[in-house]
């Protein structure tokens, strides 16, 4: 077995891979650029090697510092994670002439299916299901829009290079694929060095489904059965679960049968994931078809590991020894059910923009038990936090905007849902933009709870954006109750009565509570709580400076982030926060401009949604734009965001200028 191991990768993955190597006895190297020198990764292991800037460009994908690092620890080992190097043929090869053990497949392997266009081809060659597209070289625009008008619309433009939603572009029509080739083929240069695209019809109503392969260096390889990943927003993964709720135990054997036939066919080895698209219309059992092949560790691999008791990174590192797998295929099992959601950094209440900054705070929901071992049974349901950052650490510009994986395992799929709800609810994050009330929403839809879901899931139940999720008018009433019990400990503070409020109260309290413009009477007494005239029986401790409070109510818990504002509190749980303005009763009637808020009117204006680079402009002053035309091209986070008219007008003056770096909320252009 191997001394050391090095990790040429950062945040989440990288604390991953240390967890277990540490569990197996193994030394642990960390590399970092000057954005991470005191990252997790980095304090975690037992030693650490700068690599040099921030920029991935002259850090974390520079093979030759990673290997420099290696010899000079002393590391017998490299395992890449996710993303950066751990796709790179050439890296692969590298680490095996410099003597190095590779954690991971073998180069040829890497560079059969890195090519999507070639790989389709072997996955052909090998009898898997391949959807209809064109494989070709596409000269330019106008190949493109005669190949999509003879595959038949609607067509997916994709990057050959690309992976993690990146470089891909749905096109319905012929003005589509003029609009999106082009910045089709900057992406995927951008993002992976190569500028080739190519164009395979959309399987309309898709589901998103892979397979986890796991081979050894002497011929065994078996699947793990399968994950469902259709919730993707802009064709990134947002939530995965396995198994998943579609598949049949023979659709399973069918699609694990083919994948490791294209396995066999590459000479594959360690961890790999062969991705499919499922026509959810089809009842056959055989509407799949191959998509590519990730030759690496996936994000969602802890879902995996959940309901097959292994642990993947484990596995690969003793394949990488040249230990033969200890099980077969008749072993794997497939216990309970596992959900994940990926915590980002975007404000889903803009458009799912990317945000950046310091965080404020960051108290995720504690771990409850360790991954359920293989032969035992789990009975009841654990939660497991995956991330890479700490309270105060920064979330950059430079690097992929994934804060924290949440991963729930329970008995069934229902109660895998419901705990990520609760743990949801438990999730403190401040300071930059999270997703974590939109995940909430997801996981309280009903559509996604009956497991009716396709890649359009998102675009086709939040088109006009997200709001929110949607709240009862019962639980708006206990959220007033909340806010005015919530003001009476703070006013009792004030007055400085010892004691927790419930024991030592003043005389009734009464307060006039708004959320959403509506208002509720609420009084507050050693009797209990009232709203608009009927008690609550709620169960509520709450002392000034709490920033969770456990509400029972209805035989159930309500879990609720508090946070004080201006004129009351900030409410958050169930996947929508609620600003509750609270005054006493006898001065509300004299304070409305306390209770009332009116935003500013920036729709004259065109802004920068995101800190990003102003790629070009497409306006001048003086032109005339129709609502829904395209005036701007802003890159954030290696992905083109074309800004449009929100209505119609003349432009009277424009801000910025093309190659210029734009801070959030940054005036563009103006219209008249």
């Amino acid at each position: 077995m191997f001394k050391k191991i090095l990790v040429a990768n950062r945040g989440e993955i990288a604390c991953r891979v240390m967890r277990t190597a540490k569990r197996m006895g193994i030394a642990t190297v960390a590399v970092y650029s000057d954005a991470d020198a005191r990252g997790p990764h980095v304090l975690m292991a037992d030693e650490s090697v700068r690599l040099g800037p921030a920029a991935a460009s002259e850090s974390y994908l520079r093979p030759e510092l990673i290997l420099l690092a290696a010899r000079e620890t002393g590391a017998d080992c490299i395992h890449p994670g996710y993303g950066f190097l751990s796709e790179r043929e050439s890296f692969a090869r590298a680490c095996a002439e410099a003597g190095i053990a590779f954690v991971g497949p073998p180069p040829n392997a890497i560079a059969a299916m890195g090519d999507k266009i070639e790989s389709k081809k072997l996955a052909r060659a090998a009898g898997v299901n391949v959807v209809p597209g064109f494989l070709g070289e596409i000269d330019d625009t106008d190949h493109a829009v005669r190949i999509a008008g003879e595959i038949g619309y609607p067509v997916m433009m994709k990057a050959s290079a690309g992976g993690g939603g990146k470089g891909m572009r749905l096109a319905w029509s012929e003005q589509d694929v003029r609009e999106g080739f082009e910045a089709t083929k900057r992406e995927g240069l951008a993002s992976f060095g190569d500028d080739r695209v190519f164009i395979e019809k959309f399987i309309e109503s898709p589901r998103h489904i892979e397979i986890q392969l796991l081979g050894d260096q002497h011929g065994n390889i078996v699947y793990l059965n399968e994950r469902e990943c259709s919730i993707q927003r802009r064709h990134q993964k947002v939530v995965e679960e396995a198994p998943s709720p579609f598949v049949t135990p023979e659709m399973r054997r069918a699609m694990g049968e083919q994948a490791v036939a294209l396995a066999r066919a590459v000479g594959y080895y360690s961890a790999g994931t062969v991705e499919l698209i499922v026509s959810g219309a089809d009842t056959t059992g055989q509407g799949f078809y191959f998509l590519e092949m990730n030759t690496r560790l996936q994000v969602e691999h802890p879902v995996t590991e959940a309901v097959t008791g292994l642990d993947l990174v484990e596995q690969m590192i003793r394949v990488a020894a040249g230990e033969p797998l200890g099980f077969g295929q008749d072993d794997v099992r497939l216990n309970g059910w596992a959900v994940e959601n990926r915590v980002y950094a975007e404000d889903p209440y803009r458009g799912f923009l990317p945000s950046t900054g310091r965080l404020v705070r960051y108290n995720p929901p504690a771990s409850s038990t360790p991954l359920p071992l293989a032969g035992g049974e789990q009975k009841r349901s654990y939660v497991r936090v995956d991330d890479g950052v700490v309270e105060g650490g920064e979330v950059s510009m430079f690097y992929d905007p994934m804060i924290a994986k949440l991963i729930t395992w329970a008995p069934t799929r229902e109660q895998a849902i419901d705990a990520q709800v609760q743990a949801l609810d438990a999730f403190e994050i401040e300071g930059p933009g999270n997703n974590l009330d939109f995940l909430s929403a997801l996981m309280q839809h009903p559509r996604f709870r009956s497991g009716q879901i396709t890649t359009g899931f998102i675009a086709e139940e939040y088109p006009d954006g997200f709001t929110g999720a949607p709240a009862s008018a019962a639980l708006v009433r206990t959220l007033a109750a909340v806010a005015a019990f919530a003001a009476t400990a703070h006013a009792d503070r004030a007055r400085r009565v010892d004691g927790q409020l419930g024991r030592r109260l003043r005389p009734p309290a009464d307060w006039v509570v708004r959320i959403a413009g509506v208002d509720h009477a609420v009084t507050v007494s050693t009797d209990g709580l009232t709203v608009d005239g009927d008690a609550l029986d709620l169960g509520v401790e709450y002392t000034p400076g709490d920033r969770i409070i456990e509400v029972e109510r209805d035989d159930e818990t309500l879990t609720v982030r508090i946070a004080p504002t201006r004129a009351g509190f900030r409410l958050t749980t169930r996947g929508r926060s609620h600003v509750a303005r609270v005054l006493p009763a006898h001065v509300a009637p004299y304070a409305k401009h306390l209770l009332e808020k009116v935003p500013p009117d920036l729709s004259r204006y065109l802004l920068a949604p995101m800190p990003g680079l102003l790629v070009r402009i497409d306006v001048v002053v003086g032109d005339r734009v129709e609502a829904g035309q395209p005036l701007a091209v802003v890159e954030a986070m290696k992905m083109e965001n074309i800004l449009r008219a929100g209505k119609a007008g003349r432009v009277k003056t424009v801000e910025a200028t093309a190659g210029e770096s734009l801070a959030v909320d940054a005036v563009i252009l103006e219209l008249e």
